[in-house]
């Protein structure tokens, strides 16, 4: 059994980001996955923001995280063609107590060193937004804000992970732990894996392997975050991000649009106990749709074609929990929420940072360069109008998918790739196929068969 220098636990955009890191230098590093694929867990289901952090608390680890993540991940973007759309967004103040609050935000984004923020009248946030409901008495805006896929984001992390030489061991759901006096042996439900070091990005599950460590500092507590997704020809009434003024009950709902074409309205914010529980409810859909018909009255005359809820870890306190133990060589990123899809390569070198003193963390010299990964966004060249994309390979001429114009060669592609989707829904997150307006209905039968037959 091979004894890695480092073993990563976790497979979201976090764990991810501080894989491909450490595979940048001569560690011999492995990445433990419990699920079937990367990003199957709390990385998969956000509101998929490029945050520039204005509004996080100031002082704080996560802010500092967040800023310097907004410029890291908008330069990797560029690089490997994770799609992003300078949209910027809004905050709307539909009552004065709102309205007075928005000098303290705006100085609040000063402080966290975003100072691009301008406070502006009721007239101008029509003029911006004209389709919003009645009642709008001013705003502030954000320009930096962006929208991108978080999808793309955490393959493209973990693909340059393996293309680095880390190993990726998917369905390594780890059940115990025993530490050494050089290593740390993890059981997993498939196998046990020896690392030297051991480090901690599990998301809903960070708090039960720090248990397996023998602490008992944190509980994570899921808090699902319901979301209704509207057809693409609503697409024109959200021309940027709209942001509710936060209030001690929490961020609000948001309309915004996304990176596939969409208009989504949400999240909810409800405490759960079941870490699985990703699935809607009436009661979250029905509140979604009181707030989206004040907010935006003529969202709610178009079709919603898909629902989804996400699980966001959170730990009852205002900070990431970022903690080195360097006696047990065991390092815990805990309490990472939505904004770790913004700071997620931040966290992967504030990591590199504190592991200094105990590894050797050079950059080795040769490293591959980033992926190029196949664009997504609805606002760039997709394969099917690329007129000598399809002259040089046809398959990227036949749609399978006709709702989201997937084409056959990107289906092939996805399924050759350095980190191959293990069933539909990965194949879904890779190439868009099935999630259009019919959600398959149409396309899943021939979609599958050319899974299956790719797959043998």
């Amino acid at each position: 059994m091979s004894t890695y220098d480092v073993a990563v636990i976790g497979g979201g955009i976090v764990g991810s980001a501080i894989a491909r890191l450490l595979g940048g230098t001569a560690l011999s590093v492995a990445l433990l996955e419990a699920r079937d694929d990367v990003g199957d867990g709390t990385s998969k289901a956000n509101t998929a923001i490029l945050h520039t952090g204005f509004d996080a608390k100031p002082g704080t680890l996560e802010s500092r995280l967040v800023a310097r993540g907004y410029d890291l991940l908008g330069e990797y973007a560029q690089a490997t063609g994770i799609p992003v759309e300078r949209t910027g967004a809004l905050l709307v103040a539909w009552t004065p107590e709102q309205l007075d609050a928005l000098p303290g935000l705006r100085d609040k984004a000063g402080r966290n060193g975003y100072t691009a923020c301008e406070i502006v009248d009721a007239a101008e946030v029509y003029r911006r937004v004209p389709d919003l409901g009645a009642g709008a008495l001013g705003g502030l805006t954000v320009p930096g804000e962006s929208i991108i896929c978080t999808w793309t984001t955490n393959l493209a992390l973990a693909t340059d992970a393996v293309n680095r030489g880390v190993r990726l061991l998917r369905g390594h759901r780890v059940t115990e732990v025993r530490t050494g006096a050089e290593t740390t042996r993890l059981t997993t439900t498939a196998g046990e894996v020896t690392a030297r070091w051991v480090i901690n990005a599990a998301g809903l599950g960070a708090d039960a392997i720090d248990a397996l460590f023998g602490y008992d500092r944190f509980t994570v507590t899921p808090r699902r975050g319901e979301l209704l997704v509207f057809d693409k020809l609503a697409r024109p009434l959200a021309p940027c991000i709209v942001l509710p003024v936060p209030s001690s009950a929490g961020k609000g709902v948001l309309v915004s649009p996304t990176i596939y074409g969409n208009v989504m309205v949400g999240p909810t914010a409800e405490d759960l106990t079941d870490r699985t529980a990703t699935g809607t409810s009436e009661a979250g859909l029905e509140f979604l749709r009181e707030k989206g018909a004040a907010l935006m009255p003529r969202l709610m005359e178009e079709e919603v074609t898909a629902t989804y809820a996400g699980l966001r870890a959170a730990i009852g306190q205002d900070d990431y929990l970022i903690d080195l133990d360097a006696g047990r060589r065991y390092l815990l990123v805990g309490g990472i929420r939505s904004t770790g899809l913004t700071a997620g390569m931040a966290i992967a070198e504030h990591l590199g940072e504190l592991l200094a003193g105990h590894l050797d963390l050079t950059e080795r010299a040769g490293l591959p360069a980033p992926p190029r990964m196949p664009n997504l966004g609805e606002a760039f060249e997709r394969p099917y109008q690329d007129a000598a994309a399809i002259a040089a390979d046809p398959e990227y001429g036949r749609i399978v998918c006709f709702c989201e114009r997937v084409t056959r060669g990107e289906i092939r592609d996805a399924l050759a790739s350095v980190v191959p989707p293990a069933g539909l829904d990965g194949l879904r997150r890779r190439t868009r196929a099935m999630n259009g307006r019919c959600q398959g209905f149409y396309c899943g039968a021939r979609v599958r068969e050319i899974f299956e037959g790719e797959a043998e």
